[in-house]
């Protein structure tokens, strides 16, 4: 029986496993034993991903809609022609912009890097990947605060941390294996900051309920005691620092006197808060969703960082102020998808980066890509406006997973050309699609995967294709061929090739790969790797499994030194009023879900425990008050103007004011509102005002 090790591709910790395969089936999977990031351990999402040579019954052929509005099989031939035929053709009419792309963090890096290469280069279209739902908050803070997307952190400070906080986190749910590292933790204090008392608050030393959306007069009114009781590390301001002075002006107006009626907290819990923070030797922030889903969220995520760098507690074990990533591969798709910036990174209108990604690609200058695309909510924007007319969804869900949803649908009845690429030919989106293009599982895939952490770990094929199947990567080659790039495509034939251009266009960069390559990735006789974070340049020796960023002081600014960021609070535009009294909150729902739900039915074990129907918590005290039973199915109006159906459960860990339904089930996204954060246009899923109706 051979066994090949490879990378999970769901959430972002990007586990290890080994499959064990024989007569072309897998018999037995198992979590990878001496990998860094899963240590022998996986949760039940990994475990099952051999369901897919079962559960997937992949299509070798698209399908097209024909005349009569059925879909009908064609061949690969006739369906990457029509795709081609039918873009340009937009395109001449009304221009390269009228078409645009959706893709998504669960591609390889190759595939994601061939897609930009294609659509943004090429074809000149705009495109967004849904990297923009969960990352771009944190993207934006970063490159803001530290000058590059550059996460600090190694998985490993959790486990040497003395106080960690989680702030918007429910890593018990969200990331189990990191919460299992975490618990290994015996000697850290660990407070969580929730509306809701999630799974992860249960675990907790402290539970800090707030307020909805308070999280950022909280940060802020925290950093006003440290500064006035002294309990800032000066010396690491001074030198590592600037912006200071003006942020510790703006913090000043943030006061004990009025943090419980803006946040819910006490002053008393707070001054608690800013004692457990000093006394930490090596104190650590993560955060996730919670704080990037939101109106005001790249001030929030920078009020996080912000603490982190006052008190010296960043790039030291066991510190950092640390983005948990949603997806596998949204690392992947922030550094080399060539959306909103160039492969590798860098600003489209930088001429020594145009200049160099340019010679790693062997193109001339005026093939690349001359702006970063419009966002993911100005796509849809387009679409419904009339602006937009072809839009190619890869390996995503939109008409379940975008904010206020039923926009989505909206959006697509005003396409002239709808197309969607998945392995699921049955997924939302797919059913309202013109052309379905099947691509195969990663089972059948090759290529890299970045993690939460900057590592990097190889996919690698674990079940033959059978004839006819094609991969993400090759569909994307056909196109290029058949739309005509030619020589243009000289160096993409394979995802290996492809990776050895990601290197050239990454020299010098922060993420710098150069030294990376797919034979350490496999490992000695493709018996394994242990992966490699970035950055990791071509001569340097890799000493250890696990790297931390900025342990010099030194950042990726022009000064080298990290900024303070900071800004008045906004007006909550969800608030509750009479007729929408309560609060709508959404997160994960089990281990076992995933998204849209699409995955999580290959799973047969966690298809016997969630429940089939959409559902709600529910305080009992709100419960009793309105008459309301366990299982009772409810109408819940928001405040965007659709109502959507769901069972009650009747539990004390939500709020008597708030309510909270999984994302897994699309009438929750029915009810989220189309409201963003103004500087990285993530939708604020996590808060909208409803109302309850009995049936």
């Amino acid at each position: 029986m051979k066994k090949i090790q490879s990378t999970c591709n769901l959430c972002a910790l990007a586990c290890n496993i080994d499959f064990h395969v024989e007569g072309g089936k897998i018999q037995k999977v198992s979590p990878t034993v001496d990998y860094p990031v899963n240590q022998g351990f996986c949760c039940i999402k990994g475990l099952n991903l051999d369901k897919q040579q079962t559960k997937i019954k992949a299509r070798k052929t698209p399908l097209l809609r024909d005349e009569n509005g059925e879909m009908k099989e064609v061949s690969w031939e006739e369906g990457i022609k029509t795709f081609t035929k039918k873009m340009t053709e937009i395109q001449e009419k009304y221009g390269k912009e009228s078409v645009a792309f959706i893709s998504t963090g669960q591609m390889t890096t190759e595939d994601m890097a061939l897609l930009g290469h294609v659509a943004r280069n090429y074809m000149g279209m705009p495109g967004d990947g849904n990297t923009r739902l969960c990352m771009a908050t944190s993207v934006v803070a970063h490159k803001q605060s530290f000058g590059f997307d550059a996460p600090p952190y190694t998985l490993h400070d959790a486990e040497i941390s003395d106080t960690i906080f989680f702030i918007g986190a429910n890593p018990v749910i969200a990331h189990p294996v990191f919460w299992g590292r975490v618990k290994e933790n015996k000697d850290a204090k660990i407070i969580v900051i929730d509306p809701r008392k999630s799974e992860t608050a249960m675990n907790a030393d402290i539970w800090v309920d707030i307020k909805p959306k308070a999280d950022l007069v909280l940060m802020y009114t925290l950093a006003n005691v440290l500064i006035e009781k002294g309990w800032v590390d000066n010396d690491y301001i001074e030198k590592h620092t600037e912006g200071y002075e003006d942020f510790k002006n703006h913090a000043a107006k943030f006061t004990l006197d009025n943090v419980e009626s803006e946040t819910g907290i006490s002053s008393e819990r707070v001054l608690e808060l800013a004692e457990i923070i000093h006394n930490g030797k090596r104190v650590s922030f993560w955060w996730t969703m919670g704080v990037n889903q939101g109106y005001q969220a790249v001030r929030t995520a920078q009020a996080i960082i912000n603490l982190a760098l006052m008190t010296g507690n960043i790039g030291r074990p066991g510190t950092g102020a640390n983005s948990l990533t949603g997806q596998c591969n949204a690392m992947g798709s922030r550094a080399f998808s060539n959306t909103a910036g160039l492969h590798g990174g860098g600003d489209f209108d930088n001429p020594a980066r145009r200049k160099a990604v340019s010679e790693a690609l062997g193109v001339d200058e005026s093939v690349l890509a001359t702006k970063p695309t419009i966002p993911y909510n100005v796509i849809i924007e387009k679409v419904i406006s009339g602006e937009i007319k072809g839009l190619w969804v890869l390996c995503t869900n939109p008409r379940h997973s975008w904010a206020n949803n039923q926009e989505f649908e909206k959006a697509v009845n005003n396409l002239d050309f709808f197309v969607v690429q998945d392995i699921y030919e049955d997924t939302d989106s797919a059913k309202l699609c013109d052309l379905f293009l099947p691509s195969t599982p990663a089972l059948k895939k090759e290529g890299v995967i970045i993690n939460t952490e900057r590592r990097l770990s190889k996919v690698n094929p674990v079940l033959p294709k059978e004839e006819g199947e094609l991969t993400d990567y090759e569909i994307l080659y056909k196109i290029g061929e058949t739309i005509g790039m030619g020589d243009l495509l000289k160096g993409w034939e394979t995802p290996r090739q492809a990776f050895e251009l990601l290197k050239k266009c990454s020299k010098g960069m922060p993420c710098d790969i150069t030294g990376v390559t797919y034979e350490m990735l496999e490992g000695p006789n493709m018996e394994g790797s242990r992966g490699v974070q970035w950055p990791f340049r071509a001569g340097e020796v890799l000493e250890a499994d696990e790297r931390r960023l900025f342990e010099d002081g030194n950042y990726y600014t022009p000064s080298k030194k990290a900024k303070f960021h900071f800004e008045d609070i906004a007006e909550n535009p969800t608030k509750t009023s009479e007729e929408f009294p309560y609060i709508f909150n959404s997160g994960r729902g089990t281990v076992g879900q995933w998204h849209t739900g699409v995955r999580s039915r290959e799973i047969m074990e966690s298809e016997r425990i969630y429940s089939k129907e959409s559902y709600v918590f529910m305080h009992p005290e709100l419960a009793k008050e309105l008459n309301i039973e366990e299982n009772e199915r409810v109408k819940i109006a928001s405040q965007n103007g659709v109502t959507s159906e769901f069972n009650v459960k009747i539990s004390d860990h939500v709020k008597k004011e708030h309510l909270y339904a999984p994302i897994h089930y699309i009438e929750t996204n029915s009810l989220t509102p189309s409201v963003y954060d103004p500087y990285s246009k993530e939708p604020s899923f996590k808060t909208v005002a409803v109302n309850i109706i009995k049936k």
